[in-house]
């Protein structure tokens, strides 16, 4: 094949080369050629799922009809997937490692689709997609076809954990699989084009929190093959020495495979993963057992390949191979251009298929000389499967940490401190079996939870100064200053069997937004997988939220990623607003001991009064909603005039203080308070598993009657959520409504117009008779409105009633 026409002038090849790739021959003749046959069979395999629907063997002249008629896939990656996949088996075979490979360019589905029927794991996996001509067949007309599967490494794909659909995680996927996992090896390949990613550029710190003790190693291939889909890559494109001095720089020592040559990129590749997983064994054993404590520079390889290598050299007079024109289907009109037909039988034969399959379409067995068995293939490992790995927590009795409630409304507490507690004990109680971990961005004392310090420090392979506090090389506490890498780290802590916690800023949990619709969508498919054991829950906590960054302002406001998340598939996503310390601790309990789902706990972490009692908290948190007696004014004896509904904390405050507003000043009115913990409790029951039959949300809300609503975020949530409901015309929503600054947290509510006094004004505008006969009270609520702005300009502090107020039972 052609040399790349876009080497750079100081790349090593095999005629100059360099210290990181030494001349010399490790692998004998008969290695050599197993390995080139297992790669050829690979990638004939990976071209027939992209273009053919029969004739799989050639075993006649092909025809139109042997082609698809839509051609869906990505080429130009799938060579260079190959050919680490055939090179990680012979050295998982000969080392008898526990290994698991992240795809980074995911869309090279068709080569790890291909090793995986190779392998054995494919049919193992689906029965029907047997590993001969009939099977072979079926593989190749199920990818991208209607009723197949995905072109991505999806869920479906024997060994994955990591779609790759987006780009830019696939690092830090493979670093979360490799903590607390020492026996593991774990190859990440990633993609020239996501390395120019904002989150891939991050991970690449993820080393410093490698604890070379307690955890597995990461193995990150850089494989540049130089073009994304139209353009050339930055990495690419970078000199040598100018990508050698990046890759130091973030802490690797880098061996470099390069060529075009099959038989010579074989036998560098080969010395290459030796000496990588040499180093690593090293850096291993000096840190297991010489007690060495320095930050070790982990290898890395870098795999330059030509795109679309092995592919057509030319389409049309064009160049392809080499080229961007490589990247997907390199020709597109094979079944009404004749020339193109002939030109994709030519190249299908040039991996001599007679070879590599028997008369039957069985691989021979010198394809799969290099091939691991059992649950050393790749495709069979239960850490890409790891609900199979996966042990109950211990979590402890929520009484220990329960705060004492005599009356409602009676003291405050921390909710996410009270919280802290219980994950410290968490943390102690994995001590041994490492399998959990807390991650967040810098924020984990902040959000009130330095209490697991006691049993975990935080993560940390760099030096350590006299005025660091909680650093520890072994800590199972991480935190970095990008949500990206957190998330991706904890995604995939989790799809390799353990659990875990991410606590996060409110407003800054949206820079993942994108990466938590990936997993949803996994979650989801994975549900539909027999095969796919349950995982741990990604439990979210986010606090400092909305209503409490009135010192941080209009930056630090943003409740939408709720909003964002009951977008998602009802049956993978939970979101839960508990009003007090309490029923944060029996919610966090829930989400903790669940599996497969996504599950959003937003609380405060400033003092909020406590509400529930621990057993009066477990109720009301397993109905999600309910009426709150002790709050409202009903007595049983007829339906309520006004039915005061809240959502979160502060919500729930300002509910509450209105309630007592309107017991004072309107004696008469029958008014019932409902608090909601479990959002998706308003969908109906056949939009989501939690959601409320219409009966059990008339009972609750009433048919007809006016309900003012007090929610946590932006109000046309909760109007979305329940506009099918017979009541919805009565239903007025106060929430935020992108209205912040710098100021008291009272005047946050006021602005928004979610205070006690509009909620009171709001209930005499709504309930029939009371616009005149409560007009002094609700001019009196207005005053107070007024009274407020002119108060907190000039004390910069909230109104004495307003920051004294406590529940009067």
């Amino acid at each position: 094949m052609s040399a790349d026409p876009h080497e750079a002038p100081d790349r090593p090849t095999e005629d100059d080369p360099t210290e990181d790739d030494p001349t010399g021959d490790d692998l004998t003749d008969g290695e050599l050629a197993g390995l080139d046959a297992h790669w050829r069979a690979a990638n004939y395999l990976s071209v027939g799922q992209i273009y053919l629907m029969d004739n799989p063997l050639l075993t006649e002249e092909l025809r139109p009809e042997h082609v698809k008629p839509r051609l869906l896939g990505h080429w130009g990656t799938s060579p260079g997937l190959n050919l680490v996949h055939t090179h990680l088996n012979r050295v998982i075979k000969a080392r008898d490692l526990d290994a698991l490979c992240v795809w980074g360019p995911g869309h090279g589905g068709p080569a790890v689709l291909a090793n995986s029927w190779l392998e054995g794991t494919y049919t193992e996996t689906y029965p029907d997609v047997t590993r001969d001509a009939a099977g072979m067949a079926r593989l190749f007309r199920q990818f991208s076809f209607p009723g197949g599967v995905p072109s991505h490494v999806a869920p479906e794909t024997p060994g994955s954990i990591h779609e790759g659909g987006e780009l830019g995680y696939s690092l830090s996927h493979a670093y979360g699989a490799a903590f607390d996992h020492p026996d593991l090896v774990v190859a990440c390949v990633i993609g020239d084009g996501e390395a120019e990613t904002g989150p891939l550029a991050a991970s690449w710190h993820s080393n410093k929190f490698l604890d070379p003790v307690h955890d597995g190693a990461v193995l990150p291939v850089l494989h540049l093959n130089g073009y994304k889909i139209a353009n050339p890559t930055v990495l690419a494109r970078l000199p040598e020495a100018e990508l050698d001095a990046l890759l130091r720089g973030y802490g690797h020592d880098p061996l470099h495979v390069t060529g075009d040559d099959p038989a010579a990129v074989h036998r560098a590749m080969a010395r290459a993963l030796d000496t990588a997983l040499d180093r690593i064994a090293a850096i291993q054993r000096a840190a297991r057992h010489d007690g060495a404590t320095e930050r070790p520079r982990w290898p890395v390889i870098v795999l330059r390949t030509p795109k679309g290598w092995t592919g057509p050299a030319e389409v049309d007079g064009l160049p392809v191979e080499g080229t961007w024109r490589a990247h997907q289907v390199p020709m597109a009109a094979v079944r009404d251009n004749p020339d193109h037909l002939r030109q994709l039988e030519r190249w299908l034969r040039s991996y001599r298929p007679g070879e590599l399959f028997d008369a039957d379409g069985a691989p021979r067995p010198a394809v799969l000389r290099c091939v691991p068995e059992g649950t050393r293939r790749l495709g069979a490992t239960p850490y890409a499967n790891g609900g199979l790995l996966l042990r109950e927590l211990p979590l402890p009795p929520l009484d220990r940490y329960a705060v004492p409630v005599g009356s409602p409304g009676a003291t405050l507490h921390e909710p996410t401190r009270v919280l802290g507690d219980l994950l410290r004990d968490v943390m102690a109680a994995t001590a041994d079996r490492r399998d959990f971990r807390l991650v967040g961005p810098d924020e984990t004392a902040s959000n009130r939870l330095q209490a697991v310090y006691a049993a975990s420090g935080k993560a940390w392979q760099e030096p350590v100064l006299p005025v660091d506090e909680d650093l520890d090389p072994h800590g199972r506490v991480m935190e970095i200053l990008s949500e990206h890498t957190c998330q991706g780290w904890l995604e995939g802590y989790l799809l390799t069997g353990r659990h875990g916690l991410f606590s996060c800023y409110e407003a800054f949990v949206h820079i993942v937004d994108s990466m938590v619709n990936q997993h949803i969508k996994w979650l989801r498919v994975t549900r539909r997988l027999p095969w796919r054991a349950p995982i741990a829950s990604l439990n979210y906590l986010l606090t400092s939220h909305v209503w409490r960054q009135d010192h941080n302002g209009f930056s630090h406001q943003d409740p939408g990623f709720v909003d964002h998340i009951l977008n998602k598939s009802p049956e993978a996503v939970r979101v839960y607003l508990p009003p007090d310390a309490n029923t944060l601790l029996s919610v966090a309990d829930h989400a903790l001991r669940s599996r497969d789902y996504v599950n959003v706990v937003v609380a405060g972490k400033q003092p909020c009064f406590d509400w529930l009692t621990l057993d009066q908290a477990r109720t009301h948190c397993a109905r999600g909603a309910g009426i709150w007696e002790w709050a409202g004014t009903e007595d049983g004896s007829r339906e309520p005039d006004v039915v005061l509904a809240c959502a979160g904390d502060v919500p729930t405050q300002e509910v509450l203080a209105a309630a007592q507003l309107l017991r004072r000043h309107l004696p008469g009115l029958a008014v019932r308070v409902v608090n909601v913990v479990d959002i998706a409790r308003l969908l109906p029951s056949g939009e989501h598993p939690h959601g409320m039959s219409d009966f059990e949300y008339d009972g609750l809300f009433t048919a007809d009657k006016p309900v003012v609503f007090a929610y946590h975020g932006y109000p046309w949530l909760i109007h979305r959520l329940a506009y099918r409901r017979s009541g919805h015309q009565h239903l007025h929503v106060r929430g935020y409504k992108e209205i912040g600054t710098t100021t008291t947290p009272f005047d946050m509510v006021v602005g928004n117009d979610m205070d006690r006094y509009r909620l009171v004004m709001d209930v005499i505008d709504r309930v029939p008779g009371l616009v005149v006969r409560a007009a002094a009270v609700r001019q009196r609520m207005a005053d107070v409105r007024l009274r407020h702005h002119a108060y907190i300009r000039e004390h910069g502090v909230d109104l004495p009633e307003v920051a004294d107020w406590s529940w009067e039972a």
